[in-house]
């Protein structure tokens, strides 16, 4: 079987872009790896309609970062181009791109995407720029294209796949820089296609060359394994995430439905009876200290007894066990940057034949929580945190909440789709 296999390694947007860059492709001359190919993608901040009548009434002048690429290198004009349209709630976007709309790279000299590397954010103030290094003999696997299809991106982003922090989609290495309101972001991430077998404990190791090239770029943060099934397509050169068989799937999403319906009996057994949002407690107390303080504490105090480790400082927590059969059960916590509120949700991960599989649940903090449905599935309610004390009992409503569903859902699931590999982590910190 194939498995996509992304490394995220630690990015700091204090260092130099160029200092990346040049990281990167050093890294591939001295494993012997050869030259690599390098696609470029630039682009401008994206223009609506409404965006560029303000400006023109402001008198705001506009920079394009593309324009000033193309007038210190003029013979880089032919690789831009416009994407997207201009209408009401519609925007356009200039790039630069060398991949040709037949996915082929035509070469740019390293020595000119180093100086356009130095040049960001401070001579090119671009709203996002790609660097992408390949060579044969990097991955396993189909050759993958340049730009992949629509389906293949949400099954690659409802994986945990960052499409927007600049995680590759294609084998290779990706140096990604963007802007966004808090600063410019910055990533560099790996991906390789591994053949794997279903029965051994460990994926194989890579080559020594490439784990040379591997352990260059720096310390992983995190790692994300996606199966996916080649299409039978005339070039065998597309892939997908794969699917469960349809009886299989049938039968895990009735489970979900079955749990869904029976949420409001679960929730009246958590010990809390916590009032809505229309009843809640004040998000920032009368002294006007932080509305809960510290929210990992709780977490951790709750869960560790259940068997899930925690990740995360602020705004948002993940929390992991691995069942008896390989399966992950994930906890995802978010607090929220901007407003003092929380919303969860459970997820049972795991693979059959080569095949991934989610199972979702909502996690609700009170049976009073205002709860939500888009198309007849239920959504995670944002529920008001308020202070200290009433963060604990959202913490104790919520453990209470995934200890029952630990022992009936969980291996209800997990009855149905049988052990997964034990190599097989979809995410790892």
């Amino acid at each position: 079987m194939l498995v996509a296999v992304f490394s995220v390694f630690a990015a700091s947007r204090k260092d130099p872009l160029v200092d990346m860059a040049e990281q990167v492709h050093a890294g591939f001359l001295a494993a012997g790896l050869g030259e690599p190919t390098v696609r470029l993608r630039l682009s401008d901040p994206p223009l609506t309609a409404e965006i560029a009548a303000v400006q023109a009434i402001a008198g705001t002048k506009r920079i394009s970062s593309i324009a000033r690429v193309v007038k210190r290198w003029p013979e880089l004009e032919r690789f831009v181009r416009t994407t997207g349209s201009v209408g009401l709630g519609k925007a356009e976007a200039r790039v630069l791109s060398n991949v040709t709309e037949t996915g082929a790279v035509e070469a740019i000299d390293f020595a000119i995407l180093k100086e356009i590397a130095q040049g960001v954010p401070k001579s090119f103030p671009c709203h996002a720029i790609d660097l992408h290094f390949s060579v044969p003999g990097f991955s396993d696997g189909p050759q993958l294209p340049a730009q992949p299809d629509l389906q293949t991106l949400r099954g690659l982003m409802r994986a945990g796949v960052d499409i927007g922090a600049g995680h590759p989609t294609s084998p290779g290495i990706s140096v990604h820089d963007k802007w966004w309101v808090n600063g410019r972001q910055r990533s560099l991430a790996a991906l390789r296609i591994v053949e794997a077998d279903p029965q051994a404990k460990k994926l194989p190791a890579p080559p020594a060359d490439v784990a040379t090239l591997l352990s260059a770029c720096g310390k992983v943060r995190k790692t994300i394994q996606v199966p996916i099934v080649a299409t039978p397509a005339a070039t065998a050169a597309a892939v997908s995430p794969g699917g469960l068989t349809p009886d299989m799937d049938d039968a895990i999403r009735t489970v979900v439905r079955g749990y869904r319906a029976k949420m409001t009996e679960l929730l009246d057994t958590l010990p809390h009876d916590l009032p809505d949002q229309v009843g809640s407690a004040p998000a920032t107390p009368a002294d006007g200290g932080p509305s809960a303080g510290p929210k990992k504490p709780d977490l951790v105090r709750a869960f560790t007894p259940l068997g899930y480790d925690c990740r995360g400082e602020s705004g948002s927590f993940r929390l992991q066990r691995r069942t008896p059969g390989n399966l992950t059960v994930t906890l995802q916590v978010d607090v929220g940057s901007w407003n003092s509120s929380v919303a969860a949700f459970m997820q049972v991960i795991g693979m059959v034949n080569g095949h991934g599989f989610k199972a979702t649940l909502p996690l609700h903090a009170s049976r009073r929580a205002v709860r939500g449905e888009v198309r007849g599935v239920e959504l995670p309610s944002q529920f008001p945190i308020g202070s200290a004390e009433r963060w604990t009992q959202i913490v104790d409503n919520l453990a209470t909440l995934v200890a029952a569903l630990d022992r009936s859902f969980v291996p209800e699931v997990e009855a149905i789709s049988g052990p997964s590999p034990e190599w097989f982590r979809p995410e790892q910190t």
